[in-house]
């Protein structure tokens, strides 16, 4: 899978810009904000209506516009002639709208899957060292990478959760005998959200049984150690040993009953995928707190090439965003990360200086300066 085309409208810097791209390796080097990091977000967006930048729509589109739009020509693979043209219009504090090939999708996160990244970024170094919902961004972004329908599950969990709250919130501020209507309708919710919580709660625990011995793999060969890379998952509730989805949701059935009282008190959701963690440690001891800042990014490293291989080995062949990520690493672990990489259908690069780009991704450079993309030939 690579993208053929991007065309970008009034999104962040850009008032326009069309760049042809090929399979293999193309590097984007400019300075600092001037526009390099938001070719390649756009192409993420486009996958996964998510940017790893932001949380808000509002900086992407560029200031004085109402909308930006996203357009790509996406190939199938290298040796499948089938093309589709993926558009997304992003409209802040309004509904965006997604088309295939001209045609509207019913719905924007109809778009997801259709396009497949994996995106390396100084950000990912959160995922070791921040809080927990770094590591659970992290973790659903891959689950929704392998079945793009987790994005209608997650957002359904999301719904779901928000609706659980503001019934817990009402109920936390009443005085005497308990509302029987409140009660009954606060069941309803359990309900719900110990069918659709474990059905993501499944999702996240085959997904992180099966990237860890990739990623474990993968640091092996980036930071060569005695340590391992190991990872448990920390639920908000006891699993008791559950693993299925009948098992997952009777333990999150039977954690709300045991904390409703605490629930109705404090008037918010105690038990769930959204209060869960993942403890990634090296050896016996944890990642956060006790690794280097090297042993960390290498870990981060190896988290994102686990992914990419867990999806090579799902049958997928994502396109690879490497974002500003050489100008954070030693000589050693660019080669490494390079060498790593280098299998990819396409591999897209950005890079403040063109000489921190390891010489096995070689291929296609732009130039990125003043609102301008233009290609170069040959070498800085």
């Amino acid at each position: 899978m690579y993208v053929d085309h991007l065309s970008l409208t009034d999104y962040r810097s850009y008032p326009s810009v069309d760049v042809a791209l090929t399979s293999g390796v193309t590097v984007f080097v400019g300075a600092n904000g001037q526009g390099k990091t938001n070719l390649v977000e756009a192409i993420e967006y486009l996958s996964t209506l998510t940017s790893h930048r932001v949380a808000s729509e509002v900086p992407l589109v560029r200031a004085g516009a109402e909308q930006a739009v996203v357009r790509a020509g996406v190939r199938a693979g290298l040796a499948d002639d089938r093309r589709i043209v993926l558009e997304i219009e992003i409209n802040p504090g309004r509904s965006n709208r997604a088309r295939l090939n001209r045609s509207p999708l019913p719905r924007p996160r109809d778009i997801v899957g259709m396009l497949r990244t994996v995106v390396f970024s100084p950000e990912d170094l959160s995922v070791i060292k921040g809080d927990p919902a770094a590591r659970r961004t992290f973790l659903d972004a891959l689950v929704v990478n392998r079945w793009p329908r987790m994005a209608g599950v997650r957002a359904d969990y999301d719904r779901i959760l928000k609706q659980r709250n503001t019934l817990l919130k009402s109920m936390s501020g009443r005085h005497g005998p308990v509302d029987e209507y409140a009660d009954a309708t606060l069941e309803v919710w359990n309900n719900q959200l110990a069918a659709i919580g474990s059905e993501l709660l499944e999702a996240r625990l085959d997904t992180l049984a099966d990237l860890m011995p990739h990623a474990a793999a993968a640091y092996a060969g980036i930071a060569p150690t005695n340590n391992v890379a190991v990872a448990d998952y920390r639920a908000s509730m006891d699993l008791a040993g559950a693993r299925d989805r009948a098992g997952l949701t009777a333990a999150l059935e039977a954690a709300m009953s045991e904390r409703r009282a605490d629930e109705v008190r404090r008037g918010v959701s105690l038990v769930g995928p959204h209060r869960d963690d993942v403890l990634f440690s090296l050896g016996e001891l944890p990642a956060k707190g006790y690794a280097s800042h090297g042993e960390s990014w290498s870990f981060a490293l190896s988290l994102k090439l686990g992914a990419f291989e867990l999806l090579r080995a799902d049958g997928i062949e994502p396109v690879l965003v490497l974002d500003d990520v050489f100008a954070e690493l030693d000589v050693t672990r660019r080669e490494r990360l390079a060498a790593g990489v280098i299998e990819a259908e396409q591999v897209l690069v950005t890079a403040a200086v063109g000489a921190d780009v390891p010489a096995v991704l070689a291929g296609r450079r732009f130039r990125v300066a003043a609102g301008e993309v233009r290609e170069e030939a040959g070498d800085e």
